[in-house]
């Protein structure tokens, strides 16, 4: 069998048809002894589909979600965290920006710096700048856009948010 979006064939038997959408499962068995033949149960499979998905549509979410926990500055996305570098014997302060590539979730860290030494304006800065990072890739998928994320590689010597172009897209 060809693959056909949603539906697998699980057994000799039939044609299972599954749509997941924010977390919740829409799925149907079509036997190909109830509906006649394996084509008829192919396409019934198919047309039901088609049906679920014009009735599911918007409920799709625009990208994944990380886990609760990763969610520590109250903005969907950033998380801020303490990494520890057993080979320097230092922890290092950081903000993480959760997204999605090519359908695999990626994240990039904003590191601050040591612990000890870093500055009120230096986790000011790599929070805004992670912030920003989140909604220029939220505005991307909104609108359909390649996400380029390039941009933000110098981010250290950069202030990115006071960049009217960038700040325009979030």
């Amino acid at each position: 069998m060809a693959k056909v979006k949603h539906i697998t064939e699980p057994d000799a038997f039939g044609f299972q048809v599954r749509i997941v959408r924010r977390g919740k499962e829409s799925s149907r068995y079509f036997s190909h002894k109830l509906w006649g033949s394996k084509t008829k149960s192919l396409k019934a499979a198919i047309t039901w589909r088609d049906q679920m998905l014009v009735v599911l549509k918007g409920s799709k979410t625009r990208f994944l979600k990380p886990p609760k926990n990763k969610t520590t500055t109250g903005v969907t996305g950033v998380s801020r965290t303490i990494k520890f570098d057993h080979r320097k014997d230092k922890s290092y302060l950081c903000y993480t920006v959760f997204w999605v590539k090519d359908s695999k979730s990626r994240n990039k860290t904003f590191q601050v710096g040591n612990v000890d030494t870093v500055t009120a304006d230096d986790e000011l800065h790599a929070f805004r700048t992670a912030r920003l990072f989140r909604s220029c890739y939220e505005h991307a998928i909104d609108h359909d856009a390649y996400f380029d994320d390039s941009k933000f590689a110098n981010w250290k010597k950069l202030r990115l948010y006071e960049n009217e172009m960038l700040n325009a897209v979030s």
